[in-house]
């Protein structure tokens, strides 16, 4: 937040000239956050509009419990392989590719992780999707919002622009843009969401605790385990927070780890400022879940309105005009633009990241000559949005296109929680180790994540969990 901070040189080469002191309190350290506005833009996207107000639609009030544990279960995990990041200046794929065993080359988490990039073909192809259904209906070409020319024009469209925004993918511009484009939408969110009881579509402290009585509805099982892998910081943010934490200077300013006292003390405190970095995302994006939840649940669900297709953007502004009117139909259209383009913003930079690391560690991008590196990125930046755009246009289905990333990144969670402790036992100095209080934490958000990628693994292939 406030003026990126980074100095000069390669940020994934620590090096004593890249040394800084460490900010003590929540003032000091406030000008030193971002990386995690960056994970709340990509969360509250997808994750939030789609899958959380599509449950909401679908089960009432009855998963509000899950909205909850899902956004909170998974955060010391971030934090854990933060740490591990800032200890290493390693991002997460060169750590996964330590974690054995191999099939040849790639650690077999990262080719777990090449078959989570491929269902992302489907989830952000879906995002795009929404964006370009939110401007076709705001401004049609040829004719009909919905019909193929406007969409396929709007798709278009929205991938070219995407390409000409991001191709510079440095940090500054992508944190910056993070938070601009999901500040305004979720707060207005929140708002209404919070005054929706002195509204027609009112809900109250009965509907409430029925929300946390930890059921899950007949029927309900699929949206919800879609809804887990997806809201919240899932396995794919979980992993490019890494980048972020060291492309914004974390373990560049922590710098080499020569294991002396010293450098122990700055890792520590910078350790200190990222904790502080993923609690305010996590304030964040809950708020924002929560919200979204909410709504489909006291405005959807009554009517009986179900996210289906490219009718969806459609569905979801029937929650704005259903308590705020007719007139407001066309700022919520230019706010679901504006969140799920937060989405893509935070997306390409960080996917083209990614790739460009797994073709690192494969030996066809040298990860360690910036330009290599940044051609690698630059090229993905130009790639990943033609093929999610071509994604959505062969299947038009926004909502299911969202889900099924969903429920792949469920699958893949517990891999992440398995290469996070590896690397904490092998790799993490244990003076740098957490404190009681995280460890507990850790331990119980990495059984809770691991417990239900089992039973999603199960139910995908039919085997009853009794």
């Amino acid at each position: 937040m406030g003026t990126p901070v980074t100095t000069g040189g390669d940020p994934y080469v620590l090096t004593a000239d890249g040394i800084k002191e460490p900010p003590t309190g929540w003032r000091a350290s406030m000008r030193y956050l971002g990386p995690g506005l960056i994970v709340s833009a990509s969360i509250v996207g997808s994750g939030e509009l789609i899958a959380t107000t599509a449950l909401g639609a679908e089960a009432g009030f009855a998963l509000l419990w899950l909205v909850v544990l899902s956004t909170a279960v998974k955060v010391a995990v971030q934090a854990e392989l933060a740490r591990w990041t800032i200890c290493t200046g390693n991002p997460a794929l060169t750590g996964f590719n330590d974690v054995p065993p191999k099939i040849g080359r790639l650690g077999w988490i990262n080719v777990l992780w090449t078959v989570m990039a491929l269902s992302k073909l489907l989830q952000i192809g879906g995002i795009v999707g929404g964006v370009a259904v939110a401007l076709s209906i705001l401004i049609p070409v040829g004719g009909d919002p919905l019909g193929g020319t406007s969409l396929t024009a709007w798709t278009v469209i929205v991938v070219v622009g995407s390409i000409a925004l991001l191709y510079s993918s440095g940090y500054r511009l992508v944190e910056r843009g993070a938070f601009a484009l999901v500040a305004v939408f979720s707060v207005v969110t929140v708002l209404i969401a919070l005054g929706l009881p002195f509204t027609p579509f009112h809900y109250g402290t009965a509907e409430l605790l029925t929300g946390l009585s930890l059921t899950i509805p007949a029927g309900a099982l699929g949206a919800a385990i879609a809804m887990f892998g997806i809201t919240g910081v899932g396995a794919d943010e979980i992993t490019f927070y890494t980048y972020w934490c060291v492309e914004k200077g974390y373990a560049r300013w922590a710098g080499p780890p020569d294991g002396s006292a010293e450098w122990a003390a700055r890792a520590r405190g910078w350790i200190r400022v990222m904790y502080k970095d993923v609690l305010l995302s996590w304030l964040i994006y809950t708020f924002a879940t929560l919200a979204f939840y909410i709504m489909g649940a006291a405005v959807l669900h009554p009517q009986g309105l179900v996210l289906d297709g490219n009718d969806m953007i459609t569905t979801l502004s029937a929650m704005y005009t259903g308590v705020l009117g007719e007139w407001v139909a066309i700022a919520f259209l230019i706010g679901a633009v504006a969140v799920l383009g937060s989405t893509l913003w935070a997306s390409i930079p960080s996917w083209s990241r990614m790739y460009t690391n797994l073709l690192a560690v494969l030996g066809w991008v040298d990860w360690d000559d910036p330009r290599s590196r940044q051609r690698s990125v630059r090229a993905f930046t130009v790639v990943l949005p033609v093929l999610w755009g071509a994604t959505y246009l062969f299947v038009s289905e926004p909502v299911v296109m969202v889900q099924i990333g969903g429920t792949v990144t469920g699958i893949f969670l517990p891999a992440v929680v398995l290469a996070t402790w590896y690397l904490r036992g092998k790799q993490v100095d244990r003076r740098l180790h957490g404190g009681t209080a995280f460890t507990v934490l850790l331990v119980a958000s990495s059984v809770a994540i691991v417990a239900l990628g089992i039973y999603t693994v199960l139910n995908v292939f039919g085997i009853g969990t009794g």
